[in-house]
């Protein structure tokens, strides 16, 4: 039996990463065979993100390229970008279906009712109310570590964002559902879960009695789970019960990554972020009192609309201040339908690029300067994979990535925590033995 070939492309965030997982699944599930993107196929997937402008152009080459490479295939847009500019997409006359971010669930079937030569548009726009996409729970692929979604939409309401339109209003998997596909990942194989969602720390706000710190509660008890990690959290979603949460917890990751976005007063207002910097700041300070050595990431956007020389050196000087263990860095970018495209003060565009060059080498010092902070401990790597007779790779639960030496071992170690004495820092790496 000759099965039919589908081959994936993902941009943007976890979520996305999470939910093409899930439609790998939805697709083998139907009988298809996933393939490399970069090799041919009868049909390709292409998850489209839009957060910036350069989102926008990769996905739109990544489209291209399916199409350049198997001219005869079904090449489907969906994600972000598909959902939020369909006719964008439709003008490249490249794509034979455009479906979004919602209406997924039975993706190969719609597929297989295409007429050939003929787009289909299946976009619906978000209305005030609406469920959770329930598609498969992901199937391991060789990691140890498992992305399960939990949340959907955000009503936050950032000048900048237009992620409020392509995923809708606030949603939560319900906890059952999440119990039940969390354990189904550990069974398996994974060790680790990596909680994800568009504005996860909302989780539950839509259903009565529910909040991101008692679901954790209910996973934790899950045997054979090693880890549950937070992908991303915002500032005024860390409450007293989920940092108690956190750390009174065996199994939950000393790392939080805390969006920032600058640390300008003035410029957080323009973005309509919800706190200051000086709040920030303390929320860490608080949260390191609780656990002094937590690793603490960021996202940082340089050149918003109205950001001068001064607002700049700023956010520098207070992201600095921050110690944080990663920095993700952003130059801004116009979102057609935002309020921010249309502020005066718009940044000139090798502004920005200079501004991201000396946010992205802070970063960098910072992390290294983290890393070397566990320089002669002992700490946990989950093993995600194995080069033979050189080094098993993973993360310790602080999220920083280690190779450890085999010495002759490491058969078996993929999946497996390995206690490692970290010796030195080697580039974005930490190099440990056992």
């Amino acid at each position: 039996m000759n099965r039919k070939k589908v081959a994936f492309f993902t941009l943007g965030c976890k979520v996305n990463f999470c939910e093409t997982e899930a439609l790998q699944s939805l697709f083998e599930k139907e009988g298809y065979r996933i393939t490399d993107f970069k090799k041919a196929a009868d049909v390709y997937v292409i998850n489209t993100c839009t957060v910036t402008g350069l989102s926008d152009h990769k996905s739109r080459k990544a489209i291209r390229r399916a199409r350049r490479r198997s001219p005869e295939a079904i090449i489907v847009a969906t994600g972000c970008y598909a959902q939020g500019f369909p006719g964008e997409i439709r003008e490249m006359e490249q794509a034979d279906l455009i479906i979004g971010t919602r209406g997924r669930e039975n993706l190969p079937r719609i597929i297989a009712s295409l007429e050939r030569g003929q787009v289909q548009e299946l976009v619906r726009p978000y209305g005030p109310n609406g469920s959770f996409e329930l598609l498969p729970a992901a199937r391991r692929r060789g990691r140890s570590r498992g992305f399960l979604k939990i949340q959907e939409g955000c009503t936050q309401g950032c000048t900048y964002c237009i992620i409020p339109t392509t995923r809708g209003p606030l949603r939560s998997l319900p906890p059952d559902e999440a119990i039940e596909r969390a354990r189904l990942m550990v069974a398996s194989g994974y060790r680790e879960i990596v909680l994800t969602g568009i504005h996860l720390g909302l989780y539950g706000a839509d259903q009565e009695g529910l909040s991101l710190g008692s679901l954790l509660g209910e996973l934790e008890k899950i045997e054979g789970l090693a880890r549950i990690r937070l992908s991303s959290i915002e500032p005024s979603d860390v409450t007293r019960e989920l940092a108690e949460r956190l750390f009174s917890s065996s199994k939950i990751c000393p790392h939080l990554h805390i969006p920032l976005q600058s640390g300008d007063e003035e410029i957080l207002r323009r973005m309509n972020r919800p706190y200051t910097p000086e709040e920030y700041l303390y929320l860490v300070r608080w949260l390191r009192d609780m656990k002094s050595d937590l690793a603490v990431s960021a996202d940082v956007m340089v050149g918003f609309p109205g950001e001068t020389e001064e607002h700049h050196r700023r956010s520098l000087a207070f992201v600095e201040a921050m110690r944080f263990s990663r920095l993700h860095v952003f130059a801004y970018s116009p979102r057609p339908g935002t309020v921010a495209a249309g502020l005066t003060g718009q940044v000139d565009g090798a502004d920005k690029e200079r501004r991201s060059r000396e946010m992205i080498n802070l970063g960098q010092r910072m992390a290294a300067a983290f890393r070397r902070k566990f320089i002669a401990t002992t700490q946990e790597v989950l093993i995600e994979k194995v080069r033979p007779y050189h080094f098993g790779e993973g993360f310790t639960p602080h999220y920083l990535r280690t190779r450890v030496a085999l010495e002759g071992r490491g058969k078996g170690w993929p999946g497996r925590i390995i206690p490692a004495r970290l010796e030195k820092v080697e580039g974005p790496y930490l190099l440990g033995k056992t």
